[in-house]
């Protein structure tokens, strides 16, 4: 009977390691199949580009978290506005700073997947 708690201890002491292990899933379905299909659009609509594009919107989540790829994606829609209030996205910090990290992890999607 003493092995049992000692058993359930050692596992309980496991279990914070083995969440840590798994890979953060927190893009929602839409959004990686609108990566997809912009994706797409822009390198053929062929099953090769569907590979790789799955691969990229995987690759690129594995290194951004959502919260961020929703910042850096937010930047570039804003950026393709016109007028005094687009400048806050085209001239800061942290704006450059979201786009930068998004496009670091393109670059790596792009070296990995294509």
């Amino acid at each position: 009977m003493t092995l049992v708690p000692a058993v359930a201890a050692v596992l309980l002491t496991l279990l914070p390691a083995a969440i840590l292990a798994q890979p953060v899933n927190d893009y929602p379905t839409q959004a990686r199949a609108e990566y997809v299909f912009g994706c797409m659009a822009v390198n053929g609509q062929t099953p090769e580009a569907l590979r790789q594009c799955s691969c990229a919107v995987d690759v690129i989540a594995a290194i951004l978290p959502y919260e961020a790829y929703v910042s850096a994606e937010t930047v570039l829609t804003m950026r393709q506005t016109s007028g005094e209030r687009s400048t806050l996205f085209r001239d800061t910090a942290p704006a450059n700073g979201f786009v930068a990290d998004l496009r670091r992890a393109e670059a790596e999607a792009e070296i990995l997947c294509f």
